[in-house]
């Protein structure tokens, strides 16, 4: 992994490093390289590149790119300099579904300096400070999606789903862990399990969740830079290969009204710095440690913030609450509603698993940047930990079925109801302000109330139905 650096001419790799690079993506039969910078929303840019470019695009010698005619990042003018990427050589992807290509992630630096709007840097600076405090990061993430396809209108509908729209339905939910369902989803799935233990990442499962046409890829842990480039590519990965399959994939929360929603739930594990190797948050013979504890505490210190980073549009929202009229497979949706923990509580926003030492996040989806996610996280949990933050005691109970009144005996928040209460508290949070830094904290925030205000002014189907003719 690169480590953050202050200088432009810092980043630049070696000749022999180039070298190395070079002669790995020519054997492999690549002819085009797709260096990628990471937006404010986590999404990758970039302008191809031929390979006889590649050791000036690696010396920041490629493709240059005005970030900051992109809507919300206006702290520059047309008049300022562009901004240029570096690639960076320890995060190299070559395509599987056509190996002429290959994708680079990158670093954005301006006039010589770290760009203030790459989240990308933000996640390495958010390394370095947790490394002089003493500590490294590790994060499992567990991504969930909807297949679908085009009926013959050309309407969207969900890929693997052979019951009736209307009709006999099943009232208790058929897909979740279903054989039959998960043997009709397999041609999509043997090519990427295929694809996955091929880069070595350690495939685990492949799940049928809860609604229709719902999945979830599980694959190994790893250190923070690398799982934030794995989620980005596997994005892409998971688009192109449904292609191949007349599907397309929507990491939407939740595209419909009353289905399961889909997380991208983030393990989160220490190890320190002076002792690599050895999980900070527990063991099975000493069980949970204290640092666990702490670092719980920090965590929640920042829920609301983190969850505005983690859960980062308006439809996220929907998926958090605590029942669904006329849901599949019951009423209860399994979905984090409050900010506290619990061993093994699936109602609460941070769980720590029965089966791993890790805290789990659950109020996090697929749309988030995944780079601002990981680095809040650690942040907040490094600071959990110097500063001896207690979470107070765990709740190890039903949350859907504790009362206002329980809640506030208990201390227990509740998770942000709508993208507009969340994006307030990440206006203050002083530790998401130092992490992002200020100018990419405020390009955030004003987006972010601008899709508020997009959504909140536009007049719904709902609300035609529900007030028309009554009023």
């Amino acid at each position: 992994m690169t480590a953050y650096v202050e200088n432009f001419a810092d980043a630049l790799p070696s000749q022999e490093r180039m070298a190395e690079v070079r002669k790995k993506l020519e054997d492999a039969g690549v002819k085009y390289v797709l260096s990628s910078w990471i937006d404010l929303f986590g999404i990758p840019k970039t302008k191809p590149v031929p390979m006889s470019d590649f050791e000036q695009l690696c010396q920041g010698k490629g493709p240059q790119f005005a970030v900051h005619s992109i809507s919300f990042v206006p702290e520059l003018s047309p008049a300022d300099s562009d901004q240029v990427m570096v690639p960076d050589l320890d995060a190299v992807y070559i395509c599987p579904w056509d190996n002429s290509l290959a994708i680079i992630f990158a670093d954005l630096f301006w006039e010589d300096k770290p760009y203030n709007v790459c989240p990308r840097q933000a996640l390495k600076r958010a390394i370095r400070d947790a490394e002089k405090a003493g500590y490294v990061g590790y994060a499992g993430i567990e991504p969930e999606f909807i297949a679908m396809c085009y009926d013959e209108d050309g309407n969207p509908v969900k890929a693997i789903d052979d019951d009736p729209l209307v009709g006999l339905r099943p009232r208790r939910q058929a897909f979740g862990y279903d054989v039959e369902y998960s043997l009709d989803s397999m041609p999509f799935f043997k090519d990427m399990i295929d694809i996955l233990e091929d880069m070595g990442w350690n495939m685990h499962d492949v799940v049928a969740e809860g609604a229709y046409s719902q999945f979830e890829l599980d694959f190994h842990y790893t250190h923070l830079l690398e799982m934030a480039d794995r989620l980005v590519f596997l994005r892409i990965l998971l688009k192109e290969i449904a292609k191949k399959h007349d599907m397309f994939i929507t990491f939407m929360p939740k595209p419909t009204t009353g289905d399961w929603r889909s997380g991208a739930h983030i393990n989160l594990s220490l190890q320190a710095v002076e002792n690599p190797g050895v999980n900070l948050f527990g063991s099975d013979e000493d069980g949970w440690s204290d640092e666990s504890r702490y670092a719980v505490g920090g965590l929640m210190a920042h829920a609301e913030a983190l969850t505005a980073i983690t859960c980062p549009t308006v439809n996220s929202y929907n998926g958090l609450v605590p029942r669904v009229g006329g849901f599949e497979g019951g009423t209860v949706t399994w979905a984090p509603t409050n900010i506290t923990y619990g061993y093994n509580n699936r109602s609460a926003q941070f769980r720590l698993p029965q089966s791993r030492y890790c805290i789990e996040n659950r109020a996090a989806d697929m749309c988030m940047n995944v780079y601002l996610g990981l680095a809040m996280s650690l942040s907040a949990a490094v600071k959990g930990i110097t500063n001896k933050i207690e979470p107070g005691p765990a709740t190890d109970r039903d949350l859907y079925s504790m009362t206002d009144e329980e809640f506030e005996e208990a201390g227990i928040r509740r998770l942000p109801r709508n993208l507009m209460i969340a994006t307030e508290a990440l206006r203050g949070d002083d530790l998401a302000i130092q992490v992002m830094g200020p100018v990419m904290h405020k390009s955030y925030l004003a987006y972010k109330t601008d899709e508020w205000e997009r959504y909140h002014q536009t007049v719904t189907d709902w609300e035609v139905a529900e007030y028309l003719r009554l009023y």
